[in-house]
Parts: C-alpha cells; structure tokens; sequence
C-alpha cells in the first residue's frame, strides 16, 4: 500500500470561507501524488445552506476535476467514526490511469427503465468501458432497489459500492453532490474503469447457525415447507440445537440467508444474501420473511449480534486481503449502517478501525448510510446492518 496515492481528513467545524479554503489547500499540499483524479465528499447537515459554496471551495483549492459524494450525521476519516460530530470529511484519491466519469440518475429515469440496454444509452458509458461503480442516493425520492433492479440488467456483474445518504429527520431531506452541483433528489454514480478496478466487502454482520437448507415450497415471501418440512419447525430445532449461550445471542436476532450463486459447490460467509425474518406461525409452520424467495433455493438461518458483526467483517477483510495480495490498493471508502457503531458495539470506530487493521489505507473516507448498497455474488443489493468497504485497486 503506497500513501501517496490517498489522503482523507475531517473538518469538525461550521462553514468558514476563508479557514475552509486554506484547509482544502492544506490537504492538497500534504498529497504527494502530481495530480488528483477523484475527491469524495461527504457533509453533515449543518451545511446544507453553504453546500454549494463548499463544493466549490474544495474542487478549487484542492484541485480536484471529479468530486462526488452526499450528506450525512455520522462521518468516517481513515480509523476514526465522527457518529454525531458534524463538520465534512475530504479525501482526495490519485488512480493512475483510471477512466472516471460522473452521472445523474432521478426518479424519472428509474421509471422509465426498460431493458438491457437502457442505462448504457442514458449514461453514455458502456459496458466494456467500466468495471464498477460509486453510487450516492437520496432514500427519499428515488426507488432504490427499482434502480439496482434495472442497473444488474444493464451492467450484468459489475459491483456497484455505495450508501443512500443522511439528513434532517423526519424532514426528508438529503443531499447529494457530483462536482460543483447539490442535488435533493435522485443520485450520483461514478463510474470507475481503465487501469482501475473495484474490489470490496460486503459485511452483513451474521455468523451462520445450523446447516444449509433447500427451499420447498413458497409463495411471495412466505416459506411454508423446508426440506419438505414445515419452515417453523425447521428453524425452531435450528435454534433448539444451539449451545443455551447460543440460544439468548440468538433470541430476536434471528435473520435468513439466501444463497444468490446456487452453482457454489460449498457455501460460506458472503455467499448469502441477509434478509429480515418477519414472523413464524407455529400453527401453520409458515415462516414470513422480508425477501422474495424462490423455490429450490438453499437457504441459512443467521445470527446478528455485535460478537457475530465483528467475526464476519474480520474474517471477510481478511479473506479480501489474501486474495488482494501482490495488487496496488490506491485506497477506499466505508459505507456503515447507522444501526452499526456505538449502537451495535458499544464503543466507536469499530468498522474503520478494523478496515486500517486489516488494510492501513491513508485516505480511508465514508459515512453512515440509510441504506448500503453493494454485491452479493454478481448481483447488487440494498443492505441493511451492513458494513460495506470498497477498494480502488490496480487492474
């Protein structure tokens, strides 16, 4: 890892012209690479009158051609998490012989998808020139999993690493920025190709309990039979078969995993796609689950809890990192559940702190998401309790 490629810093004050300006300036001269190809940005919402003012201080004086990102309460700068402390976070990224290029998605457009090669055609980017994206998104007034929907179609495989942002609540108010421009609507997505690839982790917080199953009958996001057993009774001695530790961390902590790439010959953390167990009729047998399942599909009860959160994202970073090894990591950027950090751990900076554990990045930025967007096998997906960690690394 070589620092001169990244460089994030926090600016825990209000809106000041003139300090701001010498602060961007100041973040740009400690940046040894010769030029800035991306910055990401991301505010709370004391900003929101002077976002636009902001925006075009930083691009200015901290010379930065493509700058992206939203609006959020809670902030990450390298191994720190600010959950509540305001101010901005910059990071300024030099991605040698990257193609970038900025877009705009809103609701309309959303709606009007139709077929494989919409977004192609509405971005001007296509398939062969880009091997993932950055994507910041309003949860209030754009269809999040309408447009992952239609985006999979699009681009078939290609990663898309984000968050939706933050804002004044219950006001539905965010902000989201693509160079000198403040959106309240829609999203960005910054498309990242050339010389420059994404690789990431997608920690959904859960350690697998019990064994794998198959999916035998279902209707809509109810599952009534398991194994060709009643779903209730399956997950009931799940549960029954767990250490008496096991059963209280699982008690209200149970979730559903499905398996998203079926052709896996074994099936391990991250192979799952985490979905919110409803209710269970034990009557019925019938399990309801916050997903739309399918028959034939091999499933795993999970457990969510801070000890389970913290093994599953360590273990992940750990696996990226040996399969990363020998390849330039330029640096990265930290999605994290609002409903993770001091509410799940107990304490601060758990998610970055074990990211710089694992990687050291220099110019590590993010924020805590209403949301987090990344993928499970070749598909993206809208997350919840997710801590999601994309890397920009050489091709």
């Amino acid at each position: 890892m070589n620092g001169e490629y990244s460089i994030a810093a926090h600016w825990p004050h209000g809106f000041d012209e003139a300090d701001l300006r010498d602060w961007a300036a100041g973040l740009r001269s400690r940046f040894h690479a010769p030029e800035v190809s991306l910055g990401l940005v991301f505010m709370s919402p004391k900003f929101f009158p002077h976002a636009a003012e902001v925006l075009e201080i930083l691009r200015l004086h901290a010379r930065i051609p493509l700058l992206a990102g939203c609006s959020s309460s809670g902030l990450v700068a390298n191994a720190v998490e600010f959950e509540s402390g305001g101010g901005l976070v910059l990071a300024l990224h030099s991605l040698p012989g990257a193609k970038l290029k900025g877009v705009r998605i809103t609701q309309e457009t959303v709606a009007a998808a139709s077929g494989e090669n919409f977004w192609p055609a509405e971005t001007g980017v296509a398939r062969k020139n880009v091997d993932g994206w950055l994507a910041f998104i309003d949860p209030f007034h754009l269809e999040t999993e309408s447009w992952l929907r239609s985006w999979n179609k699009s681009y078939p495989a290609l990663p898309v690493y984000g968050g939706r942002a933050g804002g004044v609540f219950p006001e539905p108010l965010t902000q989201v920025y693509l160079d000198g421009e403040v959106f309240e609507d829609g999203g960005v997505a910054i498309a990242v190709g050339g010389d420059v690839a994404l690789a990431g982790v997608i920690s959904q917080g859960c350690t697998p309990i019990g064994e794998a199953w198959t999916l035998t009958r279902v209707e809509q996001n109810l599952i009534r039979h398991i194994g060709n057993r009643p779903a209730y009774t399956v997950l009931s001695e799940t549960v029954q078969k767990l250490s008496p530790e096991d059963q209280l961390k699982a008690k209200n902590n149970l979730f559903i995993g499905l398996v998203v790439n079926e052709y896996l010959e074994d099936f391990h953390r991250g192979d799952f796609l985490v979905r919110n167990l409803i209710g269970g009729d034990p009557n019925s047998g019938v399990l309801a689950v916050g997903a739309l399942p399918r028959m034939g599909q091999t499933i795993q009860f999970q457990r969510r809890d801070a000890v389970a959160a913290d093994q599953d994202m360590n273990e992940l970073l750990a696996r990226t990192k040996t399969s990363l090894a020998g390849t330039t990591v330029y640096g990265g950027c930290l999605f994290c559940c609002n409903g993770r950090g001091k509410k799940l751990f107990g304490r601060s900076s758990h998610d970055a702190a074990l990211v710089q554990k694992h990687f050291d990045l220099p110019g590590l930025s993010g924020f805590f998401c209403n949301g987090e967007i990344g993928p499970v096998g070749e598909k993206n997906f809208l997350h919840s309790h997710t801590a999601a960690l994309v890397l920009f690394v050489k091709k």
